[in-house]
């Protein structure tokens, strides 16, 4: 309580929740109290029993530190975690973490060299891999991330290292899992193969080669395009067309289409077969001037011979070129023939395949460094990229160059180094997408891999929708899923392989089960330490190699529902969250690129496994992007640090700015767009504030007043903040926060700030402090910010813990986050919609008080008195309010009068002003002992006090 001047006390009271919420320096106290107080586990404690509701976390790959796209995601997650938690959920968040793979060894690599033993490497990156996530799980408290800390999930922890591998066993036993020699995607970098997860299209400068290959029978050839022979002197080529002159050396076999017109043209240079279609653009390319002589099918060309380029050049490629015929051949460009070099294409590959191909008959010069074995023709020891200039210049020696162009294409590059990959034939494992039959089937899936995903993905809920096609169409397309890798930090494939024939170990089965828990017990280095005469004996132990190959990291991470979930951490879900009939988690929530990594491989493990996806829903956000929405990076120096904008402006904000973005699509940042959620943040605190200070003198339990007690202007305020309310929590049920952020501030400004607070100012100022009138307002004021508290905790979570012991007292157990959602009266319907129409006239009427004012005629709006007229269902509405129509129009006066249209007049007020109130009152001196107040002030502060029924 406070005086004003004059010395007679007016209600203007303090709180100790500042104007500033200094949020650099105060939020690490919440951080650490949340933990002292081991906040997380009284949580979970105090929902025991209820609904679960499961987030599983996709872990973040454990090096370097976190990036603003980090703090994005964990927010966003936080935020569904709690907004889940304040309904009424018990709400778990298991945090974990990605530690296998490449970029911890290039880490290691780099500091410690290329050579280091596999025992080496996997201790160093295990130590590496465990001082990154402190880092890292710092950062993420500092945002004021609420999860299992103390017990987070680790894909390097050893019981999660066995559970991948029994659910390998799984996936072997339901017929999934084949060995086979494939081309598959390769970066030299890495030294290891990759998955189509691991793939991105960048741009590649490259060199388009035409390539003549000469006819091994002209006679063939002539008879094949209906002549009786090739014109005198001539002989015969066929030409293709390839961007990748690298693969030209390992040529082995050239594919036409069956059903494509080809074109047998004389030229200067000799008798070109070319599609028809193409021939007038091959010629012009060529610089050549020539004559179409004869037409054939494609199907005629099937099992004609052409020599390799270089034939002539070296004895090494002194071979034949079938023609096979393929499908995949077109004429949108090139020539209508193409090259097949069966280690470095898929289309190659299976093409040759199916003309009788052995794997043994398959040239791969190609190394894993992407240098060309040092005793291949030629080329040998040259890396691939370097020797295309060699290539050219040899084959232009050879007369068989017919022209060369560079280009600029798009062309697949690893997501990890950026480097352009190549597809290179391999012995790998492979997770087979259709028919096929596995050694070890024991389970079969009653579908292939490819339907049961597509038939899970039409069961699971996208957010935003437009994700379904997205996953669909990959899930559709994509090729088998080589899943195993030739580097040392990684769960073994703990597999035995015959010397002589290659074949698994009959006893391959038990050895998974032996391997996950010698696993468990000693983590993946234990099994490195095995040697075969252990696991096999003195006897079996010579005949066979033990494999070296490791999982890859989305089969890591992939695979986490069911090592974690159902394995580590299944200590979390008290309740049996999991059946046999249903998905194991609500929802994955990841960046939009994870529907080609972990919702991907994921989608896959859980079908494998259990017929089914590991979700039921799937939530995907955007990028973070600078102002002119480029893609946040270090080298554009465009970057937000969110380290830097916590010790600045406090990770609320980061919070704030988070929940108030479209993350359906790119979030944009920057200092500009911070300073604008600075003033958000402010705003809405201010208004807490204010309701804060106004409740500082009021005990719920003495001094709330039932609803049926309450002013009307206070029961609309109820009924308008159970509506909001409604809005608010359905906009979380669908995971969406930046609606609630904006309306939110829109509730604030105006509900609240524009119409109900302006107007209770002078009740809660100046009425008797215990009075009727004062109380029920207060009584409404709770409730608000009651409400009002638990709307923003999810994303304002550290105002929200400063505000609720202040607002809870007694009530207060501690955090906000044992809270439900507010229990608010039911809206009614009657009020809101009469009060609707008030606040129509009312903005009228504050119009007309403005124009007035802009005059010169009044001050504030309390020296106007209002003249209002108003046809019949609006008079009667205004006469409703009685004498508090000025309260509400904060007018020293108000009158009503019957018209046929609605009116309002302003005339200055010609009484003296109250210099308590402020209102232009004529009984302003009505007691000679206190001269300057008015009758109303004089009742409030030494008589009964007014009385007031509206506002």
């Amino acid at each position: 309580m406070s005086e004003n001047k004059n010395a007679y006390p007016v209600n203007l009271l303090d709180t100790p929740f500042p104007m500033r919420g200094d949020l650099p320096k105060r939020e690490p106290g919440w951080v650490r109290q949340w933990n002292d107080e081991g906040l997380y586990q009284r949580l979970r404690d105090a929902r025991r029993g209820a609904p679960l509701f499961v987030l599983h976390d996709g872990p973040p790959y454990a090096n370097g530190q976190i990036h603003m796209g980090h703090a994005v995601n964990k927010v966003l997650k936080d935020m569904i975690v709690k907004s889940r938690q304040l309904a009424g959920f018990d709400a778990q968040y298991i945090p974990g973490w990605d530690c296998h793979g490449l970029p911890i060894e290039n880490a290691i690599e780099k500091k410690h060299g290329r050579h280091l033993s596999r025992d080496d490497m996997q201790a160093k990156s295990r130590a590496y891999a465990t001082e990154q996530i402190d880092q890292q799980r710092n950062d993420f408290k500092r945002l004021g991330i609420l999860g299992d800390w103390e017990r987070p999930y680790l894909t390097m922890a050893p019981a999660n290292e066995a559970g991948e591998i029994r659910a390998f066993k799984r996936v072997i036993e339901r017929g999934f899992v084949y060995r086979g020699l494939k081309p598959v995607y390769w970066c030299f970098d890495c030294g290891s193969s990759l998955a189509e997860f691991e793939i991105e299209y960048a741009d590649k400068q490259s060199d388009t080669l035409d390539v003549a290959f000469e006819t091994d029978d002209a006679a063939r050839l002539a008879a094949a395009f209906g002549l009786p022979a090739l014109p005198a002197g001539k002989t015969g080529f066929a030409v293709i067309w390839t961007t990748t002159a690298w693969t030209i050396p390992a040529n082995q076999a050239l594919n036409a289409h069956p059903e494509l017109v080809y074109a047998l043209v004389d030229t200067p240079k000799g008798c070109l077969v070319l599609a028809e279609s193409l021939v007038e653009k091959c010629l012009e390319r060529f610089g050549l001037e020539g004559t179409v002589i004869a037409t054939a099918q494609g199907e005629r060309l099937g099992g004609l011979n052409f020599r390799h380029p270089l034939y002539d050049a070296d004895a090494g490629y002194r071979r034949l070129s079938p023609v096979f015929l393929a499908e995949y051949v077109s004429d949108s460009d090139g020539t209508g023939l193409v090259h097949s070099s069966p280690a470095y294409g898929l289309d190659d590959f299976n093409s040759c395949i199916a003309n009788g191909f052995t794997v043994d008959t398959i040239l791969n010069p190609v190394q894993g460094n992407g240098v060309y074995a040092a005793d291949f023709p030629l080329f040998g020891g040259q890396h691939i990229w370097k020797a295309v200039p060699v290539i050219i210049a040899a084959l232009k020696a050879a007369g068989r160059l017919m022209s060369t162009v560079g280009i600029t294409h798009s062309y697949p590059h690893c997501w990890r180094h950026k480097t352009p990959v190549i597809y290179r034939a391999a012995a790998q494992w492979f997770v087979r997408m259709d028919e096929g039959e596995g050694v070890f089937t024991k389970d079969k899936a009653p579908k292939t891999l490819r339907q049961l995903a597509l038939d899970a993905i039409d069961h699971t809920g996208f957010y935003p929708e437009n994700g379904r096609a997205r996953l669909r169409d990959m899930i559709a397309n994509r090729p088998d899923w080589c899943i195993s890798r030739q580097r040392s930090w990684g769960v073994p494939i703990p597999f035995f392989l015959h010397k002589a024939t290659g074949e698994l170990h009959p006893r391959t089965m038990e050895i998974l089960d032996q391997a996950a828990d010698i696993v468990e017990k000693g983590g993946i280095e234990a099994w490195s330490r095995v040697t075969a005469e252990e696991i096999l004996g003195a006897a079996d132990a010579p005949h066979y190699d033990k494999s070296s190959d490791i999982l890859e990291v989305w089969f890591d991470s992939g695979s986490t529902f069911s090592h974690v979930l159902r394995g580590s951490h299944a200590h979390a879900y008290p309740n049996g969250a999991f059946h046999s009939q249903g998905p194991e988690a609500d929802l994955y929530l990841e960046g939009h690129d994870q529907h080609r990594g972990w919702f991907h491989s994921s989608l896959l493990l859980g079908c494998a496994l259990f017929d089914r996806a590991p979700y039921r829903g799937l939530l995907t956000h955007g990028f973070t992007v600078d102002s002119q929405g480029r893609k946040m990076s270090k080298s554009l120096g465009n970057g937000i640090d969110p380290q830097e904008v916590t010790k600045k402006l406090g990770a609320e904000i980061i919070r704030l700015w988070v929940a108030a973005s479209d993350y359906s699509g790119d979030i944009a940042g920057d200092d500009k767009i911070l300073a604008r959620v600075v003033d958000a943040y402010r705003r809405i605190r201010n208004t807490l504030r204010f309701l804060l200070a106004n409740l500082s003198d009021f005990d719920a339990a003495k001094d709330a007043l039932p609803l049926g007690e309450l002013l009307e202007i206070d029961r609309w305020a109820l009924a308008r903040t159970a509506q909001f309310q409604a809005e608010v929590t359905a906009h979380y049920d669908r995971y969406e926060f930046h609606p609630v952020v904006a309306k939110l501030q829109v509730f604030c400004s105006e509900d609240l700030g524009a119409f109900y607070l302006d107007v209770l100012k002078d009740r809660l100022y100046t009425s008797a402090p215990a009075s009727r009138a004062r109380r029920s307002a207060q009584t409404a004021l709770h409730h608000i910010a009651h409400a009002m508290l638990r709307w923003m905790a999810p994303f304002m979570s550290f105002t929200a813990e400063e505000a609720w012991p202040i607002l809870a007292g007694a009530k207060n157990q501690g955090s906000i986050f044992f809270e439900t959602w507010a229990d608010l009266p039911p809206a009614e319907e009657g009020l809101l919609a009469k009060w609707a129409r008030i606040c129509e006239i009312r903005d009228l009427a504050n119009k007309e008080i403005e124009a007035v004012r802009t005059q010169g005629a009044v001050g504030s709006s309390l020296q106007a008195l209002l003249t209002i007229t108003a046809p019949a269902d609006d008079a009667a509405l205004l006469r409703s309010l009685g004498d508090d129509l000025r309260f509400v129009t904060i007018t020293s006066a108000a009158r009503v009068i019957d018209g046929d249209a609605l009116a309002i007049a302003v005339t200055p007020a010609t009484a003296a002003k109250c210099e308590r109130c402020w209102h232009y009152r004529d009984d302003v001196g009505h007691d000679a002992a206190h001269p300057t107040l008015c009758g109303r002030c004089t009742s409030n502060l030494f008589g009964a006090g007014e009385s007031r029924s509206v506002a």
